[in-house]
Formats: C-alpha cells, structure tokens, sequence
C-alpha cells in the first residue's frame, strides 16, 4: 500500500474528522468566552473595584519609564518590561470558564451514555419440597412430582 493511500485513508476516517471539527469549534468557542470575559464578565467587576480596568494591570521592572503611566499599551510602547498580570488575570478567568463547560459537556454526554440497568426476570424457582431448580411456569416438580 502506497503513503499516499494511507494518508488518505487516515485522513477521512470518522475520528480524524470530528478531532478537527472538534478544534475548529473549540477555537471558535474560545474566543467566545474571551469576548465573554474580557467585554461582558471584567468591565462591571472593575466598575465594581473603582473602575479598574483588569487590562492596564501591570507591574513596572523600569519605574523610571513608566513613571505616571497607566495604561498598558502606553506602558509597552515606552519600551519598559512589565509583568501584565491584568492580562494574565483575564486569562485564567478564560480557561475557568472554558474548561468548567467542556467538564459539564463532558459530564452530561458521559450520564447520557450510562447503560441503564437491564431488569433480570427469573426463569426458574426452587421446588419447596426437593430444592431442585425448575422451570417457573411448572406447576410440578420434575425430581419429586410434588404440586409447586
């Protein structure tokens, strides 16, 4: 079998093609919840703490050239290293949010695979009289011949 063949054969399997599906939607959903978070989640969180912007947190390793500057973009352009840990704030809040959706996707595919468990209806009882196993429609015994 040529590589060729191969590849193609890889490529189009069923699991291949829904792992890619599966990132595409996954990067998709990402942005999502970091427009989520970063737009709709941070703002009233910061308006909260005194209209903090959670993005301009930053802590200067130069204070000489970031002297009076707040912003973080402003603080960057002056050629300072900062720690952007607003940034990094914005971020774990992100994957919190992320992996708490793929656990309770996970967790509700996971309850409706469960088997439900299958009723075992007996089809033999024990004779009263000889203790032998027997059929459980018999109405007689067939080791002692008693009426069950």
């Amino acid at each position: 079998m040529g590589l060729a063949k191969e590849f193609k054969e890889f490529a189009v399997k069923g699991n291949v093609m829904d792992m890619a599906v599966g990132v595409i939607v996954g990067g998709a959903f990402g942005k999502i919840i970091t427009s989520l978070v970063g737009d709709v989640i941070m703002p009233p969180i910061g308006k909260l703490l005194g209209n903090l912007n959670f993005k301009d947190l930053f802590l200067s390793l130069d204070p000489t050239k970031t002297e009076g500057i707040t912003s973080l973009a402003k603080a960057q352009e002056t050629g300072a290293a900062v720690i952007a840990y607003g940034s990094f704030i914005n971020t774990v809040l992100d994957f919190t949010i992320v992996a708490f959706c793929i656990f309770m996707m996970v967790k509700t595919i996971n309850r409706l695979k469960r088997e439900k468990p299958v009723e075992i209806v007996p089809t033999t009882k024990e004779c009263p009289q000889c203790l032998s196993i027997i059929p459980i429609k018999a109405t007689k015994c067939a080791h002692c011949t008693s009426t069950v």
